[in-house]
């Protein structure tokens, strides 16, 4: 039934200031009137517990995770489609205009509304889409509500010589993130409201669509085979069904505004163009020095301040056994959860840069609540309550987190804490935990791996096939191993307790760690001791021993280290995860899964190792700027695959073509951090 309630649009309010946001991602018909172009980049807006929206430029949906309100329904995790698209048609003058795109299963695309797409831009991490319709102009934001499973999309009338009248079809689906809609259809019970649809799904939580006026009309109509290009490239179902749930029709004047609401708080009040503000002002405080509100943005780099803003898209809320609430890291969009390794790795770049401070102490308590038999929780799973604790890596990257917040707050009262927590890790490991993970007693070298297992970052796993087990001491995990020996007894001296131990266990692992040495290829081992002996294969892993605060190498093995990743791994984006001189290596990375999980960690580039290398790169020649340049070049990936954002995965062979998460934590963190490291370097004044 048709509401008839009188409209409620309400001319904009003039901000009380003008938000200055990054020039960074801003298109013209260029690119917005060419539909290949304007698909393979994808926006993402999220809502700091785990929900997110996301879909492409062009307003198609090309992947299973696109929609309007992916509703974290467990927070962080239990992600689940609940708003599919919205599709607008405009009646303006004597023309009728539809400006959303869609794929068809078969090849067919119809309406073909991104050729009335005149520009797109972010405003912060919000998407901005200009329509031109003759002489008439409107535009369309979307973001989410911070802490809420609520999606508002606006629409502001900027320009035009006379009324348009819009209509929005909305769209609805019922299903888990990582799924399809096919022959089993979801049912749904509505109740129409003013300006409003309650949607009840059978077996599921309500939720609500509501707009700040118009009329809406009920409708239950199942658009069927939608196609999914991107799904069908990763060797996927390729087609979904959508439910045509209602349409509103909002007569606009010049200047006037409407806000259309999806939520499932179902108490929520009509939206209205206000609710955009408390977006706004959260992620401008980001751009200030320590979030304050009476300082100036910074002088950074545009590039720079867009990342800053990426980092928040990562942080969400976990709800804690104890009834708090602490914080943690989503690894990566669309599909990742947050993993505790990706969490450790990314936490120093994504809050320390960014002064969030009071975010990264959250986040450590809550790994440090979850720890078991020294180990941190490698996944919390989207289904079940048990965290997995398959990783030997994240344990010491945790206590790296703890060493770069203690020296960037100094924050003592955490530290005695913690430090109880860090001796118990590392005293596990000493003595032996799950999966083979234990110190040798004859080198004090940290051994981990079982056959079926894989215990590292390089993590790939195809039912029973381990792409690359790594089974024995990998290079990265014991130069970490020094590093965390080190830092527990720096830690231990700060609160005047018995450090000596400790050291002398760092200076030992110190020097056992040159059998990591390969003379003849002059680089290092990737794996000593593993089931067929060493492993020399060219991975970037060994960098870590030079780029970590405390190395175990020479100076000139560092060099040596250094320099042939750059020659033989670095690549604009990133570095290859295998050096192409290897037999495995595959430069390729498409097709199902088996065939990309082969790839994943054998030649593909991997962009969070950008850090890493620019900073041991500085380490060893000391140039900040030879070392930012080596930065630079992933700031124009900001404009492709995941806007305003940095990507997981590139291919090994050029152009590195983007590939795998459009948003991942650990590249954006790496980046950020080493940019700021290497930065305030070159700006230090000499004493």
């Amino acid at each position: 039934m048709a509401s008839t309630t009188k409209q409620n649009l309400r001319s904009p309010t003039p901000p009380k200031h003008t938000p200055v946001w990054p020039q960074v991602v801003d298109f013209g018909r260029e690119i917005c009137g060419d539909l290949s172009m304007a698909e393979r980049r994808e926006w993402l807006v999220t809502n700091g517990i785990g929900g997110f929206a996301s879909g492409t430029m062009a307003g198609s949906l090309t992947r299973r995770y696109h929609g309007l309100l992916i509703a974290a329904l467990k927070r962080p995790l239990g992600r689940t489609l609940l708003v599919s698209k919205l599709e607008e048609t405009v009646e303006y003058q004597s023309q009728i205009v539809q400006l959303s795109t869609n794929h068809w299963h078969g090849g067919t695309v119809a309406p073909t509304g991104v050729l009335f797409l005149e520009r797109f831009r972010l405003e912060g991490t919000t998407p901005v889409w200009t329509f031109a319709i003759a002489d008439a102009q409107l535009e369309k934001r979307i973001w989410m509500e911070p802490g809420e499973n609520t999606t508002y999309v606006a629409y502001s009338f900027v320009r035009g010589s006379l009324p348009i009248r819009l209509h929005l079809r909305a769209f609805i689906n019922h299903r888990d993130y990582h799924g399809t809609t096919l022959e089993t259809l979801p049912a749904f019970t509505t109740t129409s409201l003013t300006h409003g649809l309650q949607i009840l799904p059978t077996g599921g939580l309500p939720f609500l669509l509501s707009a700040s006026g118009g009329s809406v009309e009920a409708v239950k109509n199942w658009y069927q085979n939608y196609d999914l290009p991107l799904e069908r490239e990763r060797g996927l179902s390729d087609r979904e069904h959508h439910l045509h749930i209602g349409t509103w029709v909002i007569d606009l004047q010049p200047t006037d505004e409407i806000t259309w609401m999806a939520s499932t708080h179902l108490e929520r009040p009509l939206p209205t163009t206000a609710n955009i503000e408390s977006r706004r002002n959260n992620e401008q405080a980001l751009l200030r020095p320590m979030g304050t509100t009476n300082t100036p943005t910074p002088p950074l780099p545009p590039w720079i301040q867009q990342l800053t803003l990426a980092a928040d898209q990562f942080i969400a809320a976990r709800p804690l056994s104890s009834g708090e609430t602490g914080h943690t890291i989503i690894a990566g969009y669309h599909w990742f959860g947050d993993w505790g390794r990706d969490t450790m790795i990314s936490l120093p770049g994504l809050t320390l840069t960014t002064k969030r401070f009071d975010i990264a102490r959250s986040i450590l308590a809550t790994f440090a609540h979850y720890a078991d038999q020294g180990m941190v929780p490698n996944r919390f799973p989207d289904v079940g309550k048990e965290p997995e604790y398959n990783t030997v890596d994240a344990t010491l990257w945790y206590v790296e987190a703890v060493r770069q917040y203690i020296e960037a707050t100094g924050d003592q009262a955490f530290l005695k804490t913690v430090f109880p927590v860090l001796l118990d890790m590392l005293t596990w490991y000493r003595n032996g935990t799950r999966y083979g993970i234990g110190m040798d007693p004859a080198d004090q070298l940290l051994h981990a791996g079982e056959t079926g297992v894989q215990l590292t970052w390089m993590d790939a796993k195809v039912g029973d096939w381990v792409v690359t087990p790594r089974i024995g001491k990998p290079v990265e995990i014991n130069a970490l191993w020094y590093q965390a020996w080190l830092t527990l007894g720096q830690l231990a001296k700060t609160l005047n307790k018995p450090h000596e131990e400790f050291l002398q266990l760092a200076n030992a692992i110190k020097l056992s760690f040159q059998r990591f040495w390969h003379k003849p290829l002059n680089r290092c081992y990737d794996v000593l001791d593993g089931p067929h002996g060493h492993d020399p294969a060219p991975r970037p892993n060994q960098l870590f021993a030079v780029s970590l605060p405390h190395s175990p190498l020479t100076e000139k093995q560092q060099q040596a280290v250094v320099d042939y990743c750059a020659q033989q791994l670095y690549t604009s984006h990133g570095l290859r995860s295998l050096g192409p001189e290897d037999p495995q290596y595959q430069g390729k990375y498409d097709g199902v899964i088996r065939k990309r999980d082969g790839a994943y960690h054998q030649g593909t580039v991997w962009g969070w190792l950008l850090g890493p290398f620019a900073l041991a790169h500085h380490r060893v020649y000391g140039n900040p700027q030879a070392a930012l340049s080596y930065l630079e070049p992933i700031a124009h990936h900001l404009n492709d695959y995941g806007l305003g954002t940095l990507g997981e995965i590139f291919e090994g062979q050029p152009p590195h073509a983007p590939c795998g998460c459009i948003a991942q934590a650990w590249t954006v963190a790496e980046v950020l951090r080493a940019w700021h490291i290497i930065q305030a370097s070159a700006t230090k004044k000499p004493t």
